[in-house]
């Protein structure tokens, strides 16, 4: 939203302003994104073709459903037998060589009925919105070179394309047309094989009047530019895919017809009937400034505070220190003693390694294992010597186990 009081005008021939003009009230109004997008959604529709599904499509075979019984689904299924074809399913959109679901009929409602006030409200926000930098450089026009907006051009009246094309460079849109040659790409999908088989960006849209009849053939050959009449500002131009900001071209004679074709805020439109321009709820838009003005903070009261005690809730002393501090006064003193141990059992623990590893600890070491082996060593070796007692007795006839003993006891 645009709101200097005037617009320089910009030679087309040179890089140079060639004068000024008033700047209309229709760049002031509320840029509404949310209307741009609805009025958009629906008139775009309005250049579909009604299409449709042959309406006997899936249902050009004999089939009938087997009924309840059989332990199968009830969906038709093709009759005959003699052929893997027989005892399929058909007709459902679930089925192979089935219908689709909801078939296309050509008496949908393929078009969208807009009202008349919508759109004129949302060409004005688009409008608006060309005039706002922040908003044309986020929809991807390099503008970096273009001296002001909204862009001004006393005359674009040009017989040939190359002297258009020159002027359109003094403009400062040459960075913007770079960028749409050079993004010309091969459509996904099967619409390549139809009327569109590249996709290209929009470039600048050049709005003339009445005195600049020849731009419209001389602009016919430049990739991504389109030319609309300022009596036939169309929001598919002005807004491409219900996006505000697209970077717009005035011809002098169009720019002054504004205020004519939209009114102000005062006046009626004297080409729409009945329409005139809405005025913003809020004529300063910015709450942060307004809540921190003088005005505003003088008749606020002082933030109150409150000093009364509220329950914070019961803490758990096993979990909260403060709490086991007030419980039992020796708490942290008996943390610092826990911790003093660990690190004290952890240092013996590393010197006892050390000594463990060290030379004479690997001699002690030697010393024990060989003590170990010299006492397994006598232990089997008496192990053996009563074994070999036991053999004797038992080969002497000598030895009675303990269940011959109880036998005669018995």
């Amino acid at each position: 939203m645009t709101s200097r009081p005037t617009v320089s005008v910009y030679a087309a021939d040179a890089e140079k302003v060639a004068g000024s003009s008033s700047m209309p009230t229709v760049f002031t109004v509320p840029i509404r994104d949310d209307l741009v997008q609805f009025c958009h959604t629906n008139m775009a529709k309005n250049r579909r073709q009604g299409r449709s599904v042959f309406w006997h499509a899936g249902h050009e075979h004999s089939a009938e459903s087997w009924g309840t019984g059989r332990a199968v689904a009830r969906i038709p299924r093709i009759s005959g037998s003699g052929t893997h074809r027989s005892g399929q399913g058909a007709f459902g959109n679930m089925c192979r060589k089935g219908r689709m679901f909801a078939p296309l009929k050509l008496w949908r409602k393929w078009h969208r009925k807009v009202n008349t006030n919508q759109k004129r409200n949302a060409v004005a926000s688009a409008l608006a919105a060309a005039g706002c930098a922040p908003l044309v450089m986020a929809r991807g026009h390099k503008i970096d070179d273009v001296p002001e907006l909204p862009l001004v051009v006393d005359s674009l009246n040009k017989e040939k394309t190359s002297a258009l094309l020159k002027s359109l460079d003094n403009l400062g849109v040459a960075a913007d047309l770079t960028r749409v040659r050079t993004s010309k790409k091969l459509r996904n999908g099967q619409g390549k094989m139809r009327n569109s088989r590249f996709t290209l960006r929009r470039g600048p849209l050049v709005v003339y009047g009445d005195e600049n009849p020849l731009i419209k053939q001389a602009a016919r050959n430049l990739p991504g530019v389109d030319v609309c009449n300022v009596n036939r500002l169309n929001l598919l131009q002005l807004a491409p895919g219900g996006h505000l900001g697209r970077l717009i071209i005035f011809t002098k004679d169009a720019f002054e017809q504004l205020d004519t074709i939209f009114g102000t805020y005062r006046e009626r439109s004297a080409v729409k009937s009945g329409f005139q321009l809405g005025r913003p709820t809020m004529t300063c838009a910015d709450l942060a400034r307004i809540i921190n003005s003088d005005q505003i903070q003088s008749k606020l009261r002082m933030e109150r505070v409150s000093t009364d005690k509220t329950s914070k809730g019961k803490k758990n002393p096993l979990k909260n220190k403060t709490a086991m501090q007030r419980v039992n006064p020796a708490a942290k003193s008996l943390r610092d003693a826990e911790v003093k141990a660990v690190e004290a059992r952890k240092t013996a623990r590393a010197a006892a390694l050390k000594a463990k590893r060290s030379k004479s600890g690997r001699k002690d070491k030697a010393v024990r294992a060989v003590r170990f082996n010299k006492v397994a060593d006598e232990l089997e070796a008496s192990f053996q010597a009563a074994h070999q007692a036991v053999l004797d007795e038992i080969k002497a006839g000598e030895y009675r186990s303990e269940s011959e003993e109880e036998e005669e006891d018995e």
